[in-house]
């Protein structure tokens, strides 16, 4: 994707014009593409950027809430690939979900244990997960409260995993309403945005479309020929890692103009 134009020298590359000022991080929804957003933050870190908090929705809550905790983007790296589908595969009667999600919630709480964050207040970088209310119908932006239950909330697909009650309220996915987390940013907020294309044809075309970019202020990232990545796909996770981290290095040492 083209970066921003006509707001900096063309001698900057992305990396340098991320760096002159505090961006937000977004990291979108994509089923399993948690691998494809862990490759992206170790080319952030191998960069030497840093951003000022981070939204995730989804996948990109899973892996932006993790590595906001603590835990670095090889550390990340390391505990996605060594995942397997018995250590989050509970299903049970149907009650709203094939999977109970105890098992994903219990190693959630596990990875959580090494960075040492319990709650959303105690993330190294500020973190807001999206997720979506299903009796009132709305988007939610999760910045305070359990750290894993805001992961775990955000990351429940509907009819996959059975919703979460949070605080009394239902939540699911924050991809049934906001894919990408935007009812969490401000308007002139600056942003980087890693995003994934659904693959879901039942999304109306307006869910599909990812957001426009705006010179100056909006970058976005899509990393092309990602593999699908499933419970029964693990093993195409690496390459969607390595894929991401390769076309996210190239693409921060262009130009901003490219």
């Amino acid at each position: 994707m083209s970066g921003a134009q006509g707001s900096a020298p063309a001698s900057l590359t992305r990396a340098q014009w991320l760096a002159r000022e505090p961006f937000t991080l977004m990291l979108g929804a994509g089923f399993f593409g948690f691998f494809s957003h862990t490759g992206f933050l170790q080319a952030l870190e191998a960069a030497g950027l840093r951003p000022r908090r981070v939204v995730g929705c989804s996948a990109g809550a899973l892996a932006g809430g993790l590595w906001s905790s603590g835990l670095s983007g090889d550390e990340l790296a390391r505990e996605l690939l060594s995942l397997r589908r018995e250590e989050f595969w509970d299903p049970g009667l149907p009650l709203g979900g094939l999977l109970k999600g105890r098992k994903f919630n219990r190693k959630l709480q596990q990875v959580l244990a090494r960075s040492g964050a319990r709650h959303l207040h105690e993330c190294r970088v500020p973190f807001t997960a999206i997720v979506h209310d299903v009796v009132r119908r709305r988007t939610v932006a999760m910045d305070q409260g359990r750290l894993d239950l805001a992961i775990q909330a955000s990351c429940t697909v509907p009819l996959m995993f059975r919703p979460v009650w949070v605080e009394g309220r239902l939540l699911v996915d924050g991809g049934v309403s906001d894919r990408v987390g935007m009812s969490a940013v401000e308007p002139d907020e600056r942003v980087l945005m890693h995003y994934l294309p659904s693959r879901r044809r039942l999304l109306r075309p307006s869910r599909q479309a990812p957001p426009a970019e705006i010179p100056g202020q909006r970058l976005m990232v899509i990393t092309p020929d990602l593999p699908r990545v499933t419970p029964f796909r693990l093993d195409q996770g690496p390459v969607a890692l390595r894929r991401t981290r390769e076309h996210a290095e190239r693409w921060l040492a262009e130009p901003v103009d490219a």
